[in-house]
């Protein structure tokens, strides 16, 4: 075979092979470059400028430092980060303890019974979620709801002070993310083998035995699904403790914000952001031990 034919041979082999990879670059070409530009690019910079310095008219001073994060060991900014952290443990607690019941109702039915009663638990979360935390605020009022249903029952003597307060935030975060609780909790009690169920009965265990030793098992994926898409975002979200809190709670999300557009200071917001990232990461550790991370394609 003559050079000629061999050059000609091996052009015909890489343009076959482009036209081979072109599909694939065709679909993952586009998210590829939306998921580098506005998400990889925006974390670089946010890590660049936590080691960064802010100058004494709020802008970034390209100086490297350690400051940052040295900052957050002070007191004031560890009590915050431990009541964030306690908040959104508590939430995710609450979550459980309501998504798990309503889950497993819901997977007990037939599949388009279980269609429409999951269509109902995400029909409130169609209307603004301000809309949800101003009645929630309204209710919680001294003469609100609440307090006037809970006195004309003699259940109290005088009206609850709850507003503005740990409470309400957690109120609050619980009804924002209980969908995320319910969905994955469902999914994985949906697969839950049935027989397994029947086998434990018979062999004698009661409904406690066999929720502990068959049914939590089986549907630990979920579980920690929704451990993983309800304690990350109620760690990070500001708005439900600014308008339940009133100002009086402060948890991350909240100090991030007003590092950024109240006192701006980037390069400190900045590192509570990768510290927030971070603990993400960490979760997501966490989960690739415990579960498979498939389980969350329902979300």
């Amino acid at each position: 075979m003559s050079n000629g034919s061999k050059n000609a041979l091996a052009m015909g082999g890489r343009r076959s092979g482009i036209r081979g990879k072109l599909p694939a670059f065709t679909t993952a070409g586009p998210v590829s470059i939306w998921m580098i530009i506005f998400v990889m690019l925006p974390l670089i910079y946010i890590l660049v400028i936590s080691f960064m310095t802010r100058n004494v008219y709020g802008g970034i001073e390209y100086t490297f430092t350690l400051d940052n994060y040295k900052e957050m060991l002070q007191p004031l900014y560890i009590k915050v980060i431990w009541k964030s952290l306690k908040l959104a443990f508590m939430t995710t607690v609450f979550c459980l303890l309501v998504g798990y019941p309503l889950a497993y109702w819901i997977a007990s039915k037939p599949s388009k019974t279980a269609a429409k009663l999951l269509m109902l638990v995400m029909i409130p979360y169609w209307t603004s979620s301000l809309v949800r935390l101003y009645s929630l605020n309204l209710m919680a009022m001294p003469n609100g709801f609440l307090n006037v249903f809970l006195m004309k029952l003699h259940i109290i003597s005088e009206p609850l002070d709850i507003l503005y307060s740990d409470t309400m935030v957690v109120l609050g975060l619980l009804t924002a993310m209980l969908p995320f609780s319910v969905l994955p909790l469902y999914s994985s009690i949906e697969k839950l083998d049935k027989s397994l169920l029947e086998a434990s009965k018979d062999l004698g265990a009661n409904s406690v035995t066999t929720f502990r030793k068959v049914t939590i098992p089986q549907t630990m994926p979920g579980i920690v699904g929704c451990v993983l898409l309800v304690f990350i975002p109620s760690l990070g979200m500001y708005y439900v403790p600014e308008m339940l809190g009133g100002g009086k709670v402060m948890l991350v999300g909240t100090l991030v914000k007003n590092q950024f557009l109240v006192t701006k200071n980037w390069p400190f917001g900045a590192s509570l952001a990768i510290l927030l990232i971070m603990i993400t990461l960490a979760m997501m550790w966490i989960y690739t031990r415990v579960g498979k991370l498939d389980d969350l394609e329902v979300c």
